[in-house]
């Protein structure tokens, strides 16, 4: 059914192009058109052959921008056609259509596709602060500052290493306890990465007062597992896998593993906490990083917090109105009743796929434990 819809739509667009380039250059060749077009519309699975890391890294960001025209081209298409229908039925628009309609038509759609993609695209780079006062029936002694991010996707065509320059000393600024990296760290392939050591040196300057602290996300694993696991070592990051750690006796902090790895963990796999969870005083609040927010209903009033990411909240419209409808909490504050956990969900530091942000942003979490 994916192949069927992604290959009608592509249809639909390789049409309606070709109809408009015709009018822009009369006789335009349809072979090499079509050859164009099919290159670029099957460059996202061409990605995944055994091919040398330049090409498979051309292919990766030629295959990520084309997602983006892929959901805001049709649209822009189709709400042209409609308008046009509509203007025939009502006579507003001559019949037969006139060729220069068809022609702007076309170029209107391109035109506000190409605005969007450039907004999408710049609006990516930037990043926002939101605060949360989040007060526990168990509160640490006196507030604590908790910084969260996730989604970072080292490794991407997004560049999260640049990025890393202009975010922590944000970070930093903030004073924050602790730091949450709430999974997916990397994107599948360590090996992507561009400037590593400047990455370990940037993520060794975050200043808290108690650590930074992670747990795995659905794209941290696969065959180069053992160097992300490297990586975050030398970053200075304390990686919890379905462990805890206990915050100056004031907090129980801990971190899942993912469900669902991309390619595995190198054979680490999730596992039950729920002793754990009970083993912590009582007296303490209980805080669970875990990556993704599908996974909120597993824990009940033992838990006091649960700081989630994996969603993008969507990232662009209008896939945010699909993982609205798809999660309970796809982002922000969510807590189901009196006694159940607080839930926290950032939309993420990064972008994954295409490198766009329209509707969303990329932002850092302050958490204030009241």
């Amino acid at each position: 059914m994916v192949f069927t819809v992604y290959g009608g739509v592509n249809f639909y667009i390789a049409l309606r192009m070709f109809q408009w380039l015709d009018l822009l250059i009369p006789g335009i060749n349809i072979v090499i058109y079509s050859g164009a077009y099919i290159f670029i519309a099957i460059s996202i699975f061409l990605g995944f052959l055994p091919l040398p890391s330049v090409i498979k890294g051309v292919l990766r960001r030629i295959s990520a921008y084309w997602m983006g025209i892929f959901i805001y081209l049709p649209v822009f298409l189709l709400l042209a056609d409609i308008i046009v229908l509509f203007g025939g039925i009502t006579k507003l628009i001559p019949d037969p259509i006139p060729q220069y309609v068809h022609f702007y038509k076309g170029l209107v759609a391109i035109v506000l596709t190409g605005g969007t993609i450039c907004y999408g695209a710049y609006n990516a780079t930037r990043f926002k602060h939101v605060s949360y006062d989040i007060k526990l029936g168990k509160a640490p002694s006196g507030c604590m500052r908790m910084i969260l991010i996730s989604d970072s996707h080292i490794g991407s065509i997004n560049n999260f290493e640049n990025s890393l320059e202009r975010i922590v000393p944000e970070i930093n600024k903030l004073n924050p306890d602790i730091v949450c990296i709430a999974g997916d760290v990397f994107t599948d392939d360590f090996t992507a990465m561009r400037g590593p050591d400047k990455a370990i040196s940037l993520f060794r300057s975050i200043k808290a007062s108690y650590g930074v602290f992670a747990c795995l996300g659905n794209h941290d694993g696969g065959d180069t597992f053992e160097q992300m696991m490297d990586f975050i070592k030398d970053s200075n990051i304390t990686l919890l896998n379905d462990e805890c750690v206990i915050i100056d006796d004031r907090l129980a902090l801990f971190g899942r593993l993912d469900l669902h790895p991309i390619r595995g963990f190198g054979g680490l796999c999730r596992q039950d906490i729920s002793e754990k969870i009970a083993s912590v005083n009582a007296n303490i609040p209980v805080v669970v990083m875990e990556h993704d927010p599908a996974r909120i209903d597993e824990y009940g009033c033992e838990v006091d917090l649960i700081l989630a990411g994996h969603v993008h909240r969507g990232q662009i419209i209008p896939v945010s109105l699909l993982t609205r409808a798809m999660f309970t909490a796809d982002y922000g504050h969510y807590q189901k009743h009196a006694d159940s956990p607080h839930v926290i969900v950032t939309s993420g530091i990064s972008t994954w796929g295409p490198p766009l942000r329209v509707g969303t942003s990329n932002e850092i979490v302050s958490i204030n434990l009241l």
